[in-house]
């Protein structure tokens, strides 16, 4: 599936409504003017999520994490981070967030972070969205309360045992400890437009 920059789609969501309508006359100059503006801060927003990235590579590289660049954003998967029915934060794993949260508040500080709460396959999908979000919402108290980052630019979000996001499929106890985890999964949207939509999953 094609997918397009930001950009592009604004870019094409404006060509609609110059189209739709007769009544709705743009001039060609303001045109260009709104596309050349957009494009350039599609190319800013690429180059920021760019530096953020190599930025997060570098602190992490004496840490079991995966940073990974999408659309727009940028995943930094954890490893294991919480005992087997547990959403309590354990000691070693507090470094690597304090590292995290460092590079947000002194680089990256009008960042949405969306902190992603899963568990393994044992128990109902019930009991394990409200573990995943228990387990995220743990994850989002530390980033805000030690590592000072800002609490409306934080969410927390469960997708429990969502067959399509565990890393090991199927697998619990002791086998499943990777299933157990968070991400940390880092946007430029606007936290109050973002914020709306966190009651929605979770």
């Amino acid at each position: 599936m094609k997918t397009y920059g930001v950009a592009t789609k604004l870019a094409i969501g404006l060509t609609a409504v110059v189209l739709a309508g007769c009544h709705h006359y743009v001039k060609q100059e303001d045109y260009d003017a709104a596309i050349a503006e957009l494009r350039a801060n599609d190319a800013a927003l690429r180059n920021d999520l760019n530096g953020l990235k190599s930025e997060l590579d570098s602190r992490f590289a004496a840490y079991d994490a995966k940073i990974s660049q999408l659309q727009g954003r940028v995943r930094v998967d954890l490893g294991a981070h919480f005992d087997y029915d547990k959403a309590a934060l354990r000691e070693q794993d507090k470094p690597a967030l304090d590292e995290f949260a460092a590079v947000i508040r002194e680089h990256h500080p009008n960042v949405l972070v969306t902190v992603e709460g899963f568990t393994d396959a044992a128990g109902s999908a019930g009991y394990n969205k409200k573990l995943g979000l228990k387990r995220a919402e743990a994850v989002r108290d530390y980033l805000v309360q030690t590592g000072g980052l800002d609490a409306g630019k934080v969410r927390a979000v469960s997708y429990g045992k969502d067959k399509n996001r565990q890393v090991e499929p199927g697998a619990y106890g002791a086998q499943g400890e990777a299933n157990r985890r968070v991400a940390l999964v880092i946007d430029h949207a606007p936290a109050d437009a973002a914020a709306t939509s966190a009651g929605a999953a979770g």
